[in-house]
């Protein structure tokens, strides 16, 4: 028997670890392009886009593992079934429940983990990436200059060089315009520098070869002054200290929000707002206990069938039901239906579906819940293949 569970658990693992890879890599890669985009147009540091794609790792494991675990139990019981191991199996005595152990082990250890990344890992990630959003817009981050352009460091201070060598530390071609409290200056310099001074809020802006002109509030005559080289302090802005966390259901762990949903000192949406997001956790959570009965159901197509109407259902019924539950979420968070009733019956609906399901293949003898349905696409199938340009057999007949 322990021969048996380490065949199942290899059939699985492969599966589920690519699933879980391509799924991670191709939702990496369409925030990633997206994420550039915001960055350059904000002008923030590049570094700033694999921090943001840290950040969001949590979520896109949160949607992958139930998906990878699906699949991966999905895809060994129908290599199983259409390699006709599964028929040897139960001839020697092996029921589907025995089968279903190793399964069942793989979804106890992808819920637990699953529960920690939504419960807890999820909600410091989100918060981190939201205030890295923050930072980036506000400039907290700091700001890329662009080269031939005027770039604004707050409302007092006006920058333009021509050019950059030396990965931005030499510059050349430089104009600067600040407002201070003496009045305006203007500064133009052949080369300069940034420097880091004492004053973390303050930046030293190194010239050389240039001209100042500062217009004195108590001079009606402009000041000029020519230099070969001049240390230009430019203080930093002052920037908003960005929002506490949990000002979101979504930064919010699974312990903070049990007793917000408990406390009646807070408002009554704020309560059921945290409970539908309570609830719909915890049911996204438990409904990976269902997965590898629905995987054994959709996994094993008819006999004499290798069609793979199974593999698309399975996704279609995963997602479907994470759309629901997210619909329910919002229902509940409006007050309209306790989120109680309004998360768990759809839950109870889909175990019921995924239990009559298992039923049928494993105690109905010759039971396929899907069989109906699969000898309906073929039939539709043999009808347009029929009406398609050459889909009819031309037939000869055999002389006497």
């Amino acid at each position: 028997m322990k021969l048996i569970d380490r065949y199942m658990a290899r059939l699985i693992a492969v599966p589920l670890i690519s699933t879980l890879l391509i799924s991670a890599m191709l939702l990496v890669l369409d925030r990633m392009l997206r994420l550039f985009d915001f960055v350059a147009t904000e002008g923030g540091p590049v570094s700033v886009v694999w921090r943001m794609l840290a950040n969001l790792l949590p979520e896109y494991l949160g949607l992958g593992i139930p998906i990878g675990l699906m699949l991966g139990c999905l895809l060994a019981f129908r290599r199983l079934a259409t390699s006709s191991e599964l028929d040897v199996l139960r001839a020697v005595g092996i029921s589907y429940t025995r089968l279903l152990r190793v399964p069942f082990m793989y979804a106890m250890a992808l819920a637990a983990l699953n529960l920690a990344i939504v419960g807890f890992v999820q909600p410091w990630a989100r918060y981190n990436y939201e205030q890295l959003r923050y930072e980036l817009r506000s400039g907290t981050l700091g700001a890329s200059i662009k080269v031939g352009e005027f770039t604004n460091f707050g409302s007092r201070m006006t920058l333009r060089i021509e050019e950059s060598a030396n990965e931005g530390r030499d510059l050349s071609g430089i104009f600067v315009r600040m407002t201070t409290a003496d009045g305006p200056l203007a500064v133009t310099a052949e080369k300069g520098r940034f420097l880091r001074s004492d004053d973390p809020d303050t930046i030293i802006f190194r010239l050389t070869n240039g001209t100042l002109v500062h217009n004195d509030k108590g001079s009606p005559v402009p000041r000029v002054l020519t230099f070969d080289t001049h240390n230009l302090p430019i203080p930093l802005p002052k920037y908003e200290n960005f929002r506490r966390r949990g000002d979101k259901n979504l930064e919010l762990t699974l312990p903070e929000l049990a007793v917000i949903g408990k406390n009646k000192g807070v408002s009554d949406t704020q309560r059921d707002t945290s409970r539908a997001a309570f609830h719909f956790r915890l049911a996204e959570v438990m409904s990976m206990f269902l997965l590898p009965m629905l995987a054994a159901a959709l996994g094993i197509p008819p006999k004499r069938s290798t069609s793979a109407l199974g593999v698309f259902l399975s996704i279609v019924i995963i997602v479907t039901y994470h759309k629901v539950n997210e619909y329910a979420q919002a229902i509940g968070s409006l007050g309209r239906i306790d989120p109680i009733i309004a998360l768990w019956v759809p839950f109870t609906i889909f175990a019921g579906l995924t239990i009559w399901m298992y039923h049928t293949v494993a105690y109905v003898p010759g039971g396929q819940p899907i069989g109906a349905l699969e000898k309906a696409i073929s039939k539709a199938w043999t009808v347009v293949r029929r009406r398609l340009p050459g889909g009819r057999r031309k037939t000869t007949e055999i002389p006497a």
